[in-house]
């Protein structure tokens, strides 16, 4: 195994803190070639298709990379902006938002973003973060819940990397902040905001990224996770149990998934009479293709062809400015220790404490 090149040691040299933000990935344009290059990484993961690889190897390479590429290039195509994907434009502006935000806090650090499958890729951003003397890094996979298919596979590619290098840096990993309190906060905010611009549904969806049930089985927390946060979620709009609903998307393969799934929950309740109703994505902070086409196309209209009247979808958090700063709280609390430039919240904590039992002596 070939070591990776090094950055030139120095002794004295400055010691930098970087953070290192991973999203899943998308192709580099919405073309058959380009979507199975992206497929063809991502479904070889044994993290995402836990299929024996004697198995799985020639479905993927003889039927799924064969047929898949065309049609998914159609509905990459369908959201494609002048900025081009929107899971990269939203990952980029998060991490430049990022900067400035702990930037403002006198927290001075290195922030990149990565994708897991595709480019920029880990490897690549890994040795930029090395170059520029960043021998402390946070790793800040951007998906809300833990699932062994996301956060876990980008812990992977870090740790394939780091078995590759002489130097190691110091590491620490986001593992998840499905229950954050600035995380629910922002998205009871952003739903709070859509509702004065748009009224409120009869019917809100929580739809999440769907998962093989034989992974909760196996001691994956994600279905977990999702379900807290939907109920925090919940509690911070003040919806009863019977305003909101929970269901799970992009169901792949014949295995069962996590249920209840979301377009036959929608098609089931406008069939029940269910007029109006909206959808949101808890467990993605930037729009993509499960949600910009799926959902706010696909769902759509399953829903208005099932009877349903008025549907909407609420996007993501994107570059909400509540998301963006607790993005920087939940990064400064895991950077506590390494000095970046800025007080330590811990000890700001304890001097505010005993600066008030002073002033309470007096």
């Amino acid at each position: 195994m070939a070591l990776l090149t090094e950055p030139s040691f120095q002794h004295g040299q400055p010691s930098r803190v970087g953070i290192l933000l991973v999203n899943l990935g998308t192709p580099a344009a919405p073309t058959a070639a380009a979507v199975r290059r992206y497929l063809a990484q991502f479904l070889a993961d044994p993290r995402v298709v836990e299929i024996p690889r004697l198995i799985w190897w020639p479905i993927l390479h003889g039927i799924i990379l064969r047929v898949r590429p065309q049609k998914s290039a159609a509905k990459y195509a369908s959201i494609w902006t002048p900025d081009g994907s929107p899971l990269r434009y939203h990952t980029e502006q998060q991490a430049r938002y990022l900067r400035g935000y702990l930037g403002e806090r006198g927290i001075q650090v290195e922030v990149a973003h990565a994708m897991r499958y595709g480019d920029p890729s880990i490897a690549d951003v890994w040795q930029q973060l090395r170059q520029q003397g960043c021998d402390r890094i946070l790793l800040m996979p951007l998906y809300p819940q833990y699932a062994g298919s996301t956060t876990a596979t980008a812990v992977d590619e870090v740790a394939r990397l780091l078995l590759r290098t002489r130097n190691q840096p110091a590491l620490r990993i986001v593992k998840h902040y499905h229950d954050d309190p600035g995380y629910i906060d922002a998205l009871a905010a952003h739903i709070r905001q859509y509702w004065q611009q748009r009224g409120r549904a009869e019917k809100l969806v929580m739809s999440f990224h769907g998962v093989p049930k034989r992974t909760l089985l196996r001691g994956d927390p994600y279905h977990c996770e999702c379900h807290k946060t939907a109920r925090l979620l919940a509690e911070r709009l003040g919806l009863s149990k019977a305003e909101y609903v929970v269901t799970f998307q992009s169901r792949f393969g014949k295995a069962e998934w996590l249920q209840p799934y979301t377009e036959p929950t929608v098609i089931s309740l406008a069939q029940q009479g269910v007029k109006n109703i909206q959808v949101i994505c808890p467990g993605f902070v930037s729009d993509c293709l499960e949600t910009l086409e799926e959902i706010a196309l696909e769902v759509k209209q399953a829903f208005l062809d099932a009877g349903g009247k008025d549907f909407a979808y609420i996007p993501c958090l994107n570059d909400n400015p509540a998301w963006l700063n607790a993005l920087a709280d939940i990064c400064q609390r895991h950077l506590q220790g390494w000095d970046t430039g800025a007080p330590d919240m811990a000890a700001l904590s304890t001097q505010r404490t005993a600066a008030l039992e002073l002033g309470a002596s007096d």
